[in-house]
């Protein structure tokens, strides 16, 4: 585990090394109230999306007037707050630290199967210059390739975009189904495009195993989430 924790929060080291970057994934314990205890974060904005398990890219140029479906944003912005929910979905946090450009994306399988923190980080250097090699990457905790159980039709949505199916494994007690390493899914989609290895950061914790966790999987419709987010201040 390359992470720090306290008070409900987990961060990069790494990351906390930046000055002007504010980050983390919080646990179980980590509401909605506890950004508004942090006095320091009071002149942040919080941007929020309606996620929907899509490929869809944001750019955060302003406050937005109304809730924005997607599943990543982006900014070169001080003050935003970027927040990702989750509850057994990969969140995934990065930043350039040279040009202060920021970004969070959301992770399922089916954000997965649409490449979806692939097309963010193309984002990033489309509209703002940011080479691969130069991001800062953090992926924190999500359901771990053991737990995470799926049937015949997401490994054929995978099938079907042309991507390799290596991270499905067959059950080992149940036909038709499969184990799937999601975050080894992201993790070499990103090492594709050429995020450098030494720059990924992973909070290897599994949310269904680790009760610290809203899991889906685990407590159903009884889930909470995790509150993932990522700003600057300069």
């Amino acid at each position: 585990m390359q992470s720090a924790r306290r008070s409900g929060l987990l961060t990069i080291p790494r990351l906390e090394k930046i000055p002007y970057l504010v980050h983390g994934f919080g646990t179980e314990e980590w509401t909605d109230e506890d950004f508004r205890r942090k006095s320091e974060w009071a002149g942040f904005r919080r941007i929020d999306l309606d996620q929907v398990h899509s490929d869809i890219i944001r750019f955060i140029d302003g406050i937005p007037d109304k809730n924005l479906k997607g599943d990543a944003m982006l900014t070169d912005l001080s003050e935003l707050l970027l927040i990702i929910k989750t509850a057994d979905c990969l969140p995934v946090l990065i930043v350039d630290e040279s040009r202060k450009v920021i970004a969070a994306v959301h992770c399922g399988w089916r954000g997965t199967s649409k490449r979806v923190i692939q097309k963010a980080i193309q984002g990033m250097g489309d509209r703002y210059g940011c080479l691969p090699s130069a991001l800062l990457v953090a992926l924190g905790p999500c359901i771990g390739s053991e737990c995470y159980e799926v049937g015949e039709d997401v490994f054929q949505s995978f099938e079907k975009e042309g991507l390799a199916t290596d991270l499905f494994r067959p059950h080992p007690s149940k036909e038709k189904k499969y184990l799937f390493d999601l975050k080894g899914k992201n993790l070499s989609q990103m090492l594709s495009l050429g995020i450098e290895k030494e720059n990924i950061y992973s909070v290897d914790c599994c949310t269904h195993c680790d009760e610290s966790f809203p899991s889906y999987r685990r407590d159903d419709d009884k889930a909470g989430r995790m509150l993932s987010f990522i700003g600057m201040s300069f």
